[in-house]
């Protein structure tokens, strides 16, 4: 009988891990797709609805595709775009049948989110990245995957914990550069954070590093402040690095939704933004709004997260993003390259 308890304990073990390895080896389009399922049932069942339920292409079937592109947190402005292509296309290539609009219209938002060659071009300097964002949307998070991502690529990361006012910020990001095996210049709490980057950017120089990643204080509460922060570290970068190529990324947590869009919209008055990371992308209802916030702001997202690990950060993938958002199947060479991965 023990014997027997322990095979069958043995077969439960081995079905648990079998389970695991295949959640390991889930690619990370499977993940975006799982991670923007809610988005997929609030906007992508109520397209079908339009798609299905009308016999002829009028302006109350624009109007209910609005509606919902709308509610998905796409927000008027990409929405106003969207459909006004759509109206345009339909007319050029004389279409009457509501349910042949379904791939003009995934056509037209991929067009809208595309992010443009030269975005990453900070791989390939050497830069000063700053990570601008507010508490809580998982800027030092983001940095330590970034870090580990880009040390992966072979290149000399350093760490700078500029986020001096927030308690833990420097240990939490110490932890992260631990993890990456990157190196970190870090300030006690409560210092003055542009004493920190004079730091960071001399260690840069003086240590030859490729890619210079800088936490930066997030009270949006206190824009004045913030904004004589940032400029002040501006200043020092002007001074004391001129040549090094500057990217200011802004963390923005996808599950907030149209707030999200008003933070770009604050900070980008207080930074040049170059480009965004929409984070907690796994599970929210929101997933409209990394439409929207291209749309709106003509800032790229360049890298999206679905989850905790350091592979649940990627660059965007427009294509990617908008098959994940309406579950369009990858084809085989596709799927063959995401198992790999």
């Amino acid at each position: 009988m023990d014997e027997m308890k322990k095979d069958f304990d043995k077969e439960a073990e081995q079905e648990d891990i079998s389970e695991e390895e295949k959640k390991e080896k889930k690619g990370f389009f499977q993940r975006l797709k799982d991670g923007l399922t809610k988005t997929r049932n609030n906007i992508v069942s109520g397209f079908d609805a339009v798609f299905s339920g009308f016999s002829k292409i009028d302006e109350e079937f624009y109007e209910e595709l609005e509606e919902i592109l709308i509610m998905g947190d796409t927000g008027v402005h990409a929405t106003e775009g969207i459909i006004e292509r759509l109206k345009q296309q339909v007319k050029e290539n004389h279409i009457t049948n509501p349910m042949d609009c379904k791939e003009l219209l995934i056509q037209s938002i991929k067009e809208q989110m595309q992010v443009g060659e030269t975005a990453y071009e900070f791989e390939h300097q050497q830069s000063i990245v700053f990570v601008i964002g507010v508490n809580g949307v998982g800027k030092t998070t983001t940095i330590g995957k970034l870090a580990s991502k880009l040390k992966g690529q072979g290149k000399h990361v350093l760490l700078a914990a500029a986020d001096t006012f927030r308690a833990a910020a420097n240990d939490q990001l110490k932890e992260w550069s631990n993890r990456a095996g990157v190196e970190m210049i870090g300030g006690v709490e409560g210092a003055d954070p542009a004493s920190v980057i004079f730091d960071a950017v001399n260690a840069a120089k003086a240590r030859k590093v490729d890619v210079l990643l800088c936490d930066t204080a997030g009270r949006l509460h206190n824009k004045k402040n913030l904004m004589d922060e940032l400029k002040k570290m501006n200043r020092i970068i002007d001074k004391e690095f001129p040549n090094a190529h500057r990217e200011n990324l802004i963390v923005l947590d996808g599950t907030t939704g149209q707030n999200a869009l008003q933070q770009a919209k604050e900070f980008g008055e207080t930074a040049n933004l170059t480009g965004i990371v929409l984070t907690k992308m796994d599970g929210t209802a929101k997933g409209g709004i990394a439409i929207a916030i291209q749309a709106e702001l003509g800032i790229p997202v360049k890298y999206i997260g679905v989850g905790e690990k350091v592979e649940d950060l990627e660059k965007f993938d427009s294509n990617r993003f908008v098959d994940a958002l309406f579950d369009v199947k990858l084809d085989d060479e596709e799927a063959d390259a995401e198992n790999e991965a």
